[in-house]
């Protein structure tokens, strides 16, 4: 992803399901939540915003795993069962991608970590802002501002 080429493609392990972004992200994060943990077999999740214009399926059929709560939709490859991405029921303008599905991952570090309440104490991300459960839905608009004006 470049200034000049805001696309990025990604997928899952196996390859069957693909995708492609359009633009950049809208905010990066990491969450700690004991979800995340157990569903990525890790400290933490790692993700990325985007409005949902942005973002299409290329290749393959995604299912929905995971939580199959009322609030968000977690979607997988039905074959590698790899966590694609997230899509909030009551935020349906944006997907959450797992950053680490990026076909070149390596620019989406965390600005802003979530669910430090659960967090594994030895688990550092670096990410600029922490929150000890989710930020407001308020918080986010400036949020956003500072993650684009951030220099990283």
């Amino acid at each position: 992803m470049s200034q000049d080429d805001p696309c990025q493609t990604g997928g899952c392990r196996c390859g069957n399901v693909r995708f492609r972004v359009d633009t950049p992200p809208l905010i990066t994060m990491a969450c700690h939540c004991r979800g995340c943990q157990r569903m990525t077999a890790s400290a933490f999740s790692l993700s990325s915003l985007h409005h949902a214009v942005a973002f299409t399926i290329t290749a393959g059929e995604p299912v929905i795993g995971g939580l199959r709560g009322e609030d968000v939709r977690h979607y997988f490859c039905p074959d590698c069962m790899s966590w694609l991405f997230t899509r909030p029921v009551a935020l349906p303008d944006f997907v959450n991608v797992r950053a680490t599905m990026m076909d070149d991952c390596t620019g989406y570090a965390p600005f802003i970590e979530t669910q430090t309440e659960e967090k594994l104490p030895w688990a550092v991300t670096g990410a600029k802002h922490s929150f000890p459960r989710f930020p407001a839905m308020d918080d986010f608009p400036a949020l956003i501002a500072d993650y684009a004006g951030d220099s990283r």
